[in-house]
C-alpha cells in the first residue's frame, strides 16, 4: 500500500536547494581565497581568480533564489528558507565588490599617491619586494589625475625639529602595526630622515608600500609621504585615504610631543692641587 504524503513531505524546489548549495560553496571559496591572500601562500593572481570564482557562484545563487521564489509561489513547493539563504549569502558576497565597482567609477585609475609628485620619496629597502615596473613614480599623467581628484594631498610643514617629526612619524607607523622595512633618522651627517613600511588592507590583505621623508626647512620640518599599491591599476582611493590620515596623525603626534631638551654643557673636571690650570 502506498504511503500517503504527510505535512513534511511536500516536494522541495530544486532551484531553492541549488541556490543554498551554491551560496554556501561560494562562501567557503571566498573565505579560502582571503586566507590564501593574507597568508601569501600563493601568488596573487591565482588567489584573485579563486575569489572571482566565488563571486560567480554567488551570482548564480542569487539568480536561482529569485527563480525559486517564482516557482514556490506558483506551485506551492517548499524550500523558501533555502532560497532566502542563497539570496542573503549571495548578496552579502557581492556587496563588497559591488561597492568597489561603484568607487571605481567615482575615482581616478591610479595606484600611487604622493604629496610631492615633482620629487616623490623613493623606495629603497622595499625595491626587491615590489614588482618590476612599479618602483618609480608613474609620471606626470598620474600626478595630474591625483591633483584633480585629491587636491588636499600636499606636503605637511610643521614647526618642530626634524628629529621630533621623525619620531612622531615612526610612532604612527608603529601604532598601525605596519611592517617596518627601514628607518633612518635625520642626523647631522644625514639631513633627511626616511621611513619605509608596508601596510595591508583590512579585508583582503593587499600590500601597499609607504615611504615617509622628513626634511628640514627653515626652523621647521617638511614631511612628504608616498603610498603605492604593489598590484593593480586602481586602488579605489585607498592610498589617498592612507596618506591623508597619516599626515593628520603625524601632525597631531608632533604637535603634542615634548620639546627636546638641550644637552647640558660638559664642564671641565677641576684641576688637581699642584697642577697648573689649562688655558
Amino acid at each position: 500500500m502506498a504511503r500517503r504524503p504527510t505535512f513534511g513531505d511536500e516536494p522541495v524546489s530544486r532551484l531553492a536547494a541549488w541556490s543554498g548549495r551554491f551560496a554556501l560553496f561560494a562562501l567557503a571559496v571566498a573565505v579560502l581565497s582571503v586566507i590564501v591572500l593574507r597568508s601569501g601562500t600563493l601568488e596573487i593572481e591565482p588567489a584573485l581568480a579563486t575569489f572571482a570564482a566565488a563571486l560567480i557562484f554567488a551570482g548564480l545563487a542569487v539568480l536561482l533564489a529569485v527563480a525559486a521564489f517564482v516557482v514556490i509561489w506558483r506551485r506551492g513547493l517548499t524550500g523558501l528558507g533555502r532560497a532566502m539563504l542563497g539570496l542573503f549569502l549571495g548578496l552579502l558576497l557581492l556587496s563588497y565588490p559591488g561597492y568597489l565597482g561603484y568607487r571605481a567609477t567615482q575615482l581616478p585609475t591610479i595606484s600611487d599617491v604622493t604629496t610631492d609628485p615633482g620629487n616623490p620619496p623613493r623606495f629603497d629597502a622595499l625595491v626587491r619586494q615590489r614588482p618590476r615596473g612599479r618602483i618609480a613614480y608613474p609620471g606626470a599623467a598620474t600626478a595630474e589625475r591625483q591633483r584633480a581628484a585629491y587636491p588636499d594631498i600636499v606636503t605637511l610643514q610643521i614647526n618642530v625639529p626634524p628629529r621630533t617629526a621623525y619620531e612622531a612619524a615612526l610612532g604612527v607607523v608603529t601604532k598601525h602595526k605596519w611592517q617596518l622595512a627601514d628607518g633612518r633618522a635625520p642626523t647631522a651627517g644625514r639631513r633627511e630622515g626616511v621611513i619605509e613600511a608596508t601596510a595591508r588592507s583590512t579585508i583582503m590583505g593587499f600590500r601597499d608600500d609607504v615611504v615617509i621623508r622628513v626634511s628640514p626647512i627653515g626652523q621647521g620640518t617638511r614631511i612628504d609621504v608616498r603610498s603605492a599599491s604593489r598590484f593593480g591599476l586602481h586602488d579605489f582611493g585607498a592610498n589617498a585615504a592612507r596618506v591623508r590620515s597619516l599626515l593628520e596623525e603625524i601632525d597631531d603626534a608632533a604637535g603634542s610631543a615634548p620639546e627636546p631638551q638641550p644637552e647640558p654643557e660638559k664642564k671641565a673636571p677641576p684641576a688637581k692641587k699642584g697642577q697648573p690650570t689649562k688655558r
